[in-house]
């Protein structure tokens, strides 16, 4: 997640629509359900236009004379499972709620949704429907095309941490999807970006098809991961797909990602969120800002909907079964399926964001406070989700069991994970561990050694085998990569990685020792700690930040089209142009810039470690020089699928070639840190490594039981150099790739027709144990029988 991805996260004020309120006088008819357990009141609700304390208008819910029909059987229920869940021929509906004095649940068919209306109500007895802190009721009747939300009642005193409004319906946090606008971007009725939402009640006509689906469980050091988000991998007219933007869109590219050589796909964020949340005129393109990326949170049991090529059309469950679908298509085809989740804020922002669910639930369990109400803000969004609190643990457990056992995902990325090792609000030693601990000064936000949620999760048996991957960092200055809680079980973004190779690539004094570590999968941060090579996950670049071609592009960020004054964003990207600054350039630069292209993907390749690749860096996607594009839903986040397919695609070429490659090499994916045994470091000549601060040369040997011994370098000087070769009798070394030469000549794979001409031409220097690199270049060489010997 970008840190300074939004200045104007707050700016805009959201319309919500209110189910009720007291001051409007009409005389209310009831109609009474009585059972054997309680007598509980329904009433129908019609929505008018109300002013509101000289405001804009409001939407406002008032009694409405209703029919005279048992619509449903109503008894107390049951405190467990949370949520709305199907059981003995009904429907049970449980929610926590501590601080609530009061709790209504509201019905809403799909009908009355779309018209601001709420069908029914059923005000919940604190005596029968309430077991401790959990509300709760049970149902029978008709639930077809029917919604549901709730109003909680209590004091309304933001010093105190409450947030309590009748007049506004919630979502159920544990919600299994959202119903409120069907198509993406779209304003709601009369312009509102913020119309109300609601969450489906499941029904027993809720099936899916998995077709014996099982998890891959790929060991992480195979995995090749790309980075993708749903919508602009397919919204793009050149996809030429049935539903393009969409989770079918994304089914219909998969053959792609095999062709790459991906087994695993990072979804960027799924969970519902609304994307017109940064919704405002930018006069630079001219369209509208938009939240893009996601990283905003309304409910996490949802996938979005607007996703799906269904949208809201059969209360979501359409939608449900389209993401389940693309996970069944990926295992199909070998590819396992990450999700980028968002457990450190949430969409509800600050004080003057909107209450959507968990603020008008419980804001002072589910949002880390101050202590006289202030929200932290260590998410740099407004407020920092209370996630080491034991109901806020539990909820985020549950929501990784739903969506491994429900949904069939295979792994998550928690962006800005760092914040999940901070002590929760009123941090208690008796709470969280059962007795006081000696000496116990902890404070709010406070970072753990031993954080509970993380504790739980490493430890669950339902996420045993699942792959959790941690941003270790977040905006209130805490930075855990190598250092994050663990339990042998976690691995992590390597930012560390991504900061040294783009130094030593580019030719920067002093790194080349960094770079040596970068290889053998950063043993400097995670051997001590009894970690693995594939607890790191090593990227270049990722969805925030530059893209490949930008990189070698732009030394500076160019993020005009943010409507921000170029003031959001990164401004040190460690990036290089190659010599001329955007994309017009000599045919040299050019050239050069291509050069580095390979010599970054080649090293993603080699390094041990897991790597990532970022969506639309195999064919050089430009966002012309924008290091920060959240609120872009157009070409600048779109894969080119034209830009792929034309004759510049001969970069995804080699990077087919080079993940290919990577797979066939026993040796590029260890289980362990490499030794000597494994691996022997060289510099211009054999053995003699340089680790001086001026060096920018770096090379080594590698043992591999399926390839022999393999000869890799790396030379980021603006000068070229010949180097002497390691002396193997009765063997000779060929070259494999050469990313100074142009394609197909960089790999010379066996398809390659005029491959032994090419080889022949490196005969004089061969023949003497020799190679000479062009600058800023690297190489790859294979050993094999010298026939002449």
């Amino acid at each position: 997640m970008d840190l300074t991805r939004c200045i104007s996260c707050f700016q805009y004020t959201p319309k919500l629509i209110s189910p009720f309120r007291q001051q409007t006088t009409l005389k209310p008819n009831f109609t009474t359900i009585s059972n054997n357990h309680s007598t509980i009141s329904t009433t129908r609700m019609v929505a008018i236009k109300a002013r509101v304390e000289g405001a804009a208008d409001a939407e406002t819910a008032v009694v409405e004379k209703p029919k005279l029909i048992k619509r449903f059987q109503v008894s107390e229920g049951y405190p467990a499972p949370f949520g709305a869940t199907l059981r003995d021929g009904g429907v049970n509906f449980a929610i926590y709620s501590a601080n609530a004095v009061s709790a209504t649940l509201c019905l809403i068919t799909l009908s009355d949704l779309q018209q601001n209306r709420v069908t029914e109500q059923i005000s919940l007895d604190p005596l029968t429907n309430k077991t401790g802190d959990v509300w709760h009721v049970f149902l029978r009747g008709d639930f077809k095309d029917m919604l549901y939300g709730y109003i909680f009642g209590g004091k309304f005193s933001p010093e105190k941490g409450h947030y309590y409004d009748s007049s506004r319906i919630l979502l159920d946090p544990y919600g299994k999807a959202v119903i409120s606008r069907g198509e993406f971007g779209a304003l709601g009725p009369e312009d509102n970006c913020w119309p109300q939402m609601a969450c489906m009640v499941p029904t027993s006509e809720d099936q899916f098809d998995w077709e014996g689906d099982l998890p891959l469980r790929y060991p992480q050091r195979d995995l090749i991961v790309y980075e993708m988000h749903v919508r602009g991998f397919t919204r793009h007219e050149s996809s030429r797909t049935e539903f393009p933007g969409t989770y079918c869109g994304v089914v219909e590219k998969l053959d792609h990602l095999k062709e790459l050589g991906v087994n695993c796909i990072e979804l960027m964020p799924c969970h519902e969120f609304n994307e017109l949340e940064y919704y405002s005129y930018n006069s630079v393109l001219g369209d509208y800002k938009l939240n893009f990326w996601g990283y905003s949170t309304v409910n996490y049991f949802s996938p979005m909907t607007r996703y799906s090529s269904a949208g809201i059309d059969n209360c979501g469950r359409d939608a449900i079964n389209e993401f389940k679908h693309l996970v069944k298509e990926a295992h199909k085809r070998g590819i396992e399926v990450f999700m980028d989740v968002v457990f450190n804020h949430t969409a509800e922002g600050n004080e003057k964001g909107p209450a959507l669910s968990f603020r008008g639930v419980d804001n002072s369990v589910y949002y880390m406070l101050a202590p006289k109400g202030e929200y932290y803000n260590y998410s740099g969004c407004g407020n920092t989700f209370n996630c080491n609190h034991p109901v806020v643990r539990q909820f985020i457990l549950d929501c990784l069991r739903y969506w491994v056992t429900e949904m069939h995902v295979d792994g998550f990325r928690f962006d800005l994970a760092s914040i999940m090792t901070r002590s929760s609000s009123l941090w208690d030693s008796v709470n969280v561990y059962g007795n006081p601990l000696e000496g116990d000064l902890i404070t709010t936000g406070t970072p753990l050694r031993n954080p509970p949620l993380i504790d739980m999760m490493s430890n669950d048996p339902v996420l045993r085998g699942v792959k959790l991957i941690a941003e270790a960092w977040d905006t209130g200055g805490l930075y855990q990569v190598g250092a994050f809680p663990h339990w042998g079980f976690w691995s992590e973004w390597n930012g560390k990685y991504r900061d040294i190779v783009r130094q030593f690539i580019k030719g920067t004094d002093g790194f080349s020792g960094a770079f040596a570590e970068c290889l053998c999968g950063s043993p400097n941060l995670y051997q001590e700690g009894g970690r693995k090579p594939w607890n790191s996950v090593n990227f270049v670049c990722a969805h925030d930040g530059f893209t490949l071609a930008d990189l070698v592009t732009y030394n500076n960020k160019h993020n005009l089209a943010n409507g921000e004054d170029n003031n959001d964003g990164e401004s040190h990207n460690n990036s290089w142009n190659c010599g001329q600054e955007g994309e017009f350039a000599s045919i040299s630069v050019k050239k050069l810039r291509k050069r580095q292209m390979r010599n970054f993907f080649l090293c993603l390749m080699v390094s041990q470690g897991v790597p990532m690749i970022c969506m639309g860096d195999e064919y050089g996607h430009t966002k012309g020089g924008n290091n920060n594009t959240y609120c872009h839903d157009n070409y600048i986040n779109y894969f080119r699928w034209d830009k792929k397919e034309d004759s510049s695609s001969d970069f995804f070429r080699f990077c087919c070639l080079m993940s290919r490659f990577r797979c066939e090499c026993e040796s590029l994916g260890l289980n362990d840190f490499p030794t000597a045994e494994k691996l022997q470091w060289h510099g211009h000549t054999p053995g003699m490594p340089d680790w001086s601060d001026t060096s920018r040369f770096v090379a080594f040997t590698l043992i591999d039981s399926v390839k022999g011994e393999i000869y890799f370098a790396f030379n980021t000087s603006h000068l070229p150099v010949m180097i002497t070769l390691p002396e193997r009798p009765g063997y000779r070394w060929e070259p494999l790739v050469d990313t100074s030469k142009p394609s197909p000549f960089d790999f010379l794979s066996t398809e390659v027709l005029e491959r032994d001409i090419a080889i022949k031409q490196y005969a004089q220097f061969l023949d003497a144990n020799l190679y000479p690199m062009h600058s800023y270049s690297s190489i790859i060489l294979l050993l094999s029988p010298d026939e002449n010997a």
